[in-house]
C-alpha cells in the first residue's frame, strides 16, 4: 500500500513545528524556515525573503497585497496615463525580493512595515504622476502614470565621469524609471549595482518594470555617500543623528528621505509645493493603507522645509 506523500509533508511540517524550526506564520498558513546562523535566528519565507534576521518578520506580500496596490495607483493604466500596463503588483513584489532580506518592508512589526511601504510608494507616487488640481479621483491617484520623461530637454550626459561612468554614444540619460534616474553617473551607479548595463542601454528601464522598482529600491535602501544614511534607515530610524545633523535640523523620519533623495531642489526652502506633494502622497496613502495619516509624526519628522541638505546640488547640475 503506498504512503500518501501530502500525509508525509504534512507530519514533516509539524515535526520541524515542534523543534522550532518551522514557525506557521498568519492565516495563510506561510511556512517559515528557521534556522541559527553564527548564533543568530534567521529565517526563509519561500522565495520572497531568504536567510535574515528580517525574514522572521511578515514579508511585504502578506502585509501589503494586490489589492492596495491597486488602491495606490488607481489611474496609472487609464486611458490618458502614458505607461499603460506597464507597472504592476507582481513586478513590485520581485522586485523586492533582493532588498526585504535587508530589511526593507520587513523591519520592526507590520505597523512600520506598513508605514515604510507607504513612505517608499509615496515618492514613487508623486515622482510618476500625472494628476493635477481637478483630475478625476483627485490629484494622489495618478501615481505610476510615467515610466520616463515624456519631452527630454537634454541627453544629461556629464563628461567630468567620462573616465568612471562615460557616456555611450547615442545613449539618452533622461529620466526613466519608479524613482526617476537623471545622468549618465547614476545610470551607472545603478547599473553596476544590479549588474545590468544601464550606461549602455538605459532605455532598458523603461522596457522592464521589475528593475525599474529595483533601481528605485536600490536607492531607497542605500546610502548616496557611504558617511550617510539610507532612506531605509533614516525612516525606521536605524539612524542616529550626529550632533550636526541636528543643528542642521535633520532628524530621523520621513522628511530627512526627501532630503536624502532631493537634497536642495525639495528641502531647506519651507513649504514648497515639490516637498509638499510628496508629503501630500504619503499621508494619502497612509489613509489608503488603514494605518492613518496622524502616524505620519509632528511636523518637523514629516517635512523637510527646514533642513540644510545633505548633498547641495552643483550649479549645473538640474537633477540627480
Amino acid at each position: 500500500m503506498g504512503v500518501n506523500r501530502g500525509v508525509v509533508a504534512v507530519v514533516l511540517v509539524l515535526v520541524l513545528v515542534n523543534l522550532g524550526l518551522v514557525v506557521v506564520n498568519g492565516d495563510d498558513k506561510e511556512i517559515v524556515v528557521v534556522k541559527k546562523v553564527k548564533g543568530k535566528k534567521v529565517c526563509t519565507q519561500g522565495w520572497e525573503c531568504k536567510e535574515s534576521v528580517f525574514c522572521c518578520n511578515q514579508t511585504i506580500s502578506d502585509v501589503f497585497q494586490v489589492y492596495q496596490f491597486e488602491d495606490l495607483f488607481s489611474k496609472r493604466n487609464s486611458p490618458v496615463a502614458k505607461a499603460v500596463g506597464f507597472w504592476d503588483y507582481e513586478s513590485f513584489i520581485t522586485a523586492s525580493v533582493l532588498y526585504q532580506p535587508l530589511g526593507f518592508g520587513t523591519t520592526g512589526g507590520k505597523h512600520m512595515q506598513m508605514k515604510e511601504i507607504a513612505a517608499f510608494l509615496a515618492h514613487v507616487g508623486a515622482k510618476t504622476s500625472c494628476g493635477y488640481g481637478v483630475a478625476t479621483g483627485g490629484p494622489l491617484a495618478w501615481g505610476l502614470c510615467y515610466n520616463k520623461e515624456m519631452s527630454p530637454s537634454q541627453s544629461y550626459c556629464d563628461d567630468y565621469y567620462k573616465y568612471t561612468y562615460p557616456c555611450t554614444p547615442g545613449a539618452e540619460y533622461y529620466g526613466r524609471g519608479a524613482l526617476p534616474i537623471y545622468w549618465n553617473y547614476n545610470y551607472g551607479a545603478v547599473g553596476k549595482a544590479l549588474k545590468v548595463n544601464l550606461l549602455d542601454h538605459p532605455e532598458y528601464i523603461e522596457q522592464n518594470a521589475t528593475l525599474a522598482f529595483m533601481a528605485a529600491m536600490w536607492r531607497w535602501t542605500t546610502p548616496i555617500k557611504k558617511s550617510q544614511p539610507s532612506c531605509h534607515d533614516v525612516f525606521i530610524g536605524n539612524w542616529k543623528p550626529t550632533k550636526n545633523d541636528t543643528l542642521a535640523k535633520r532628524v530621523p523620519g520621513f522628511g530627512t528621505t526627501m532630503n536624502i533623495l532631493y537634497g536642495d531642489q525639495t528641502c531647506g526652502q519651507g513649504d514648497i509645493d515639490p516637498m509638499n506633494t510628496i508629503v501630500s502622497h504619503y499621508l494619502y496613502y497612509l489613509d489608503l493603507l488603514g494605518v492613518g495619516r496622524e502616524e505620519a509624526g509632528p511636523n518637523e519628522v514629516l517635512s523637510c522645509a527646514e533642513q540644510v541638505p545633505f548633498n547641495p546640488s552643483a550649479p549645473t547640475q538640474a537633477a540627480s
